[in-house]
């Protein structure tokens, strides 16, 4: 058997044990990095730990130890009101706003793991409030995310692009740019209407001023919307519900009539805050937006690394009021950061002992083209899963050179179906933005919402390259 089989095993063997005995698959990642890096792969310790992802080690706790901090001083509560103002009260129109931000903000240059984190935790924090699917808020924010992703203009666009000019193929920057934003403004538009986005309208606007004497939102339309700065108190673990095969944005006890459930009352801690029937802006909260602008000008502006700034920026706010951030180091999502940080290393031993390109090589080799094209697309999405997607694609694309030169497969649509393809499947809570998502969700069961995610990514990885290759490969577009 060979090396590079064995380790696709283990792999396999990781994900049974992980499922069938709750084991934090991060940690048998690390083990079987360990046990084939050296048995195997002939690798020392440096070896191993070259696949460690340390930015994204860094992304993770920085992100989630800043929003942290902005939800124990009640910053989150006023973002929360504002979005609420900015679409009226149509709590169904805010995913939608989510994933217009997160694509506006790749489409302009922003790489796709740092809109994510921008822009995650306000989302998820927004529907850990008003009982949507975190699910369908986190999932939106990703598929936003890579609607703008490959615009003439964004990270991923110019590097693709560039890839195929090197490779000396033909190539279609706009038909790039509209196949992924069509792909996800499509998937959009099945998840909402899948996981609780009919309720979300029939729900109506809920009330933005006012709050009865208990210091709950008024309740002017008798949909119950959740207090200032509190998870719904009818939410289970996950804050979900399931709906036939998705996850809904109501509990079951608000399920039939389709409104969330009556709030309980709010922390003291988060009422002091609250006044007029809106929560108002302390020095602390005025700070800590400050700070968030801060993250996107220094991320976006200066292209400076997101977790690096997080952490920085949650430093000096923790310093200025320890008392709101005391608890903020421990609300870090530390399994998350095991988790990831695991199976990425693993990857990176596989990465690191050629399995990947084996088995992409294994499939260039194949005679019959359109087989092969389909294949490859099902390589970018598995990888990529797992992966750096743009990583993925740049090894990907010239593999399939040598069948594109024989005419039988249109150059720009083959492109473009292993960007959707390598990109689309990022909602993985393996892949640096479901990661991301995963860990910025606020009073979830972090482990159920991780099962939610990881099926959600495996229907993706199954589905949409079949899609990808019959709609943009078959014709021959190119």
């Amino acid at each position: 058997m060979s090396p590079e089989l064995v380790s696709i095993l283990v792999l396999v063997v990781v994900f049974v044990i992980a499922t069938t005995r709750s084991v934090n698959m991060g940690a048998l990642a690390f083990a079987a990095a360990f046990g084939v890096g050296t048995l195997v792969a002939d690798l020392d310790a440096d070896g191993i730990f070259a696949g460690f992802p340390g930015d994204l080690f860094v992304v993770l706790v920085g992100v989630t130890y800043l929003f942290a901090i902005a939800r124990a001083n009640g910053t989150t509560d006023w973002l929360v009101h504002a979005a609420v103002r900015l679409v009226r009260g149509r709590v169904a129109l805010i995913p939608w706003v989510m994933f217009a931000l997160t694509g506006a903000l790749t489409a302009i240059g922003a790489v796709s793991p740092a809109a994510v984190a921008i822009v995650a935790p306000i989302a998820l924090s927004f529907a850990t409030r008003y009982s949507i699917s975190p699910l369908l808020m986190g999932t939106m924010v990703v598929h936003g995310a890579q609607a703008g992703g490959f615009s003439p203009i964004s990270i991923y666009g110019s590097i693709v692009n560039g890839i195929v000019e090197r490779e000396h193929l033909p190539g279609s920057e706009v038909g790039l740019f509209l196949a992924s934003l069509i792909a996800n403004l499509l998937i959009a538009a099945v998840l909402f209407t899948v996981l609780g986005g009919r309720k979300l309208w029939a729900r109506g606007s809920v009330p933005v001023h006012g709050e009865d004497s208990a210091g709950r939102d008024g309740d002017a339309e008798g949909d119950g919307t959740p207090s200032n700065g509190t998870a719904n108190a009818g939410t289970g673990p996950a804050g979900t519900d399931t709906e036939g095969a998705g996850t809904t944005g109501t509990t079951p006890a608000a399920g039939a009539a389709g409104t969330a459930p009556t709030a309980v009352a709010t922390r003291p801690d988060r009422d002091a805050g609250s006044v007029g029937g809106a929560t108002r802006l302390t020095p602390a909260r005025t700070a800590t937006l400050v700070a968030l602008v801060a993250l996107v000008v220094a991320v976006l502006g200066f292209d400076l690394d997101a977790g690096l700034t997080a952490v920085s920026l949650a430093v000096v706010l923790s310093t200025a009021w320890p008392d709101d951030s005391r608890g903020a180091v421990g609300e870090i999502a530390w399994s998350t950061v095991l988790l990831i940080c695991g199976v990425l290393t693993y990857v990176g031993v596989l990465e690191e002992m050629g399995t990947i390109t084996w088995a992409g090589e294994g499939v260039g080799g194949i005679g019959v083209p359109l087989l092969a094209a389909l294949l490859l697309c099902y390589i970018g999405a598995v990888v990529s899963a797992f992966a750096s997607s743009v990583g993925i694609m740049g090894a990907l694309i010239p593999l399939a050179v040598p069948f594109l030169a024989q005419g039988e497969i249109g150059a720009a649509g083959m492109v473009a179906a292993l960007a959707v393809s390598a990109t689309v499947v990022d909602v993985s809570p393996f892949s640096t933005n479901g990661a991301l998502v995963l860990a910025a969700a606020p009073d979830v069961d972090r482990e159920r919402f991780f099962r939610q995610l990881m099926v959600y990514g495996g229907i993706v990885v199954a589905a949409v390259p079949a899609l990808a290759w019959l709609v943009l490969v078959v014709p021959g577009f190119g």
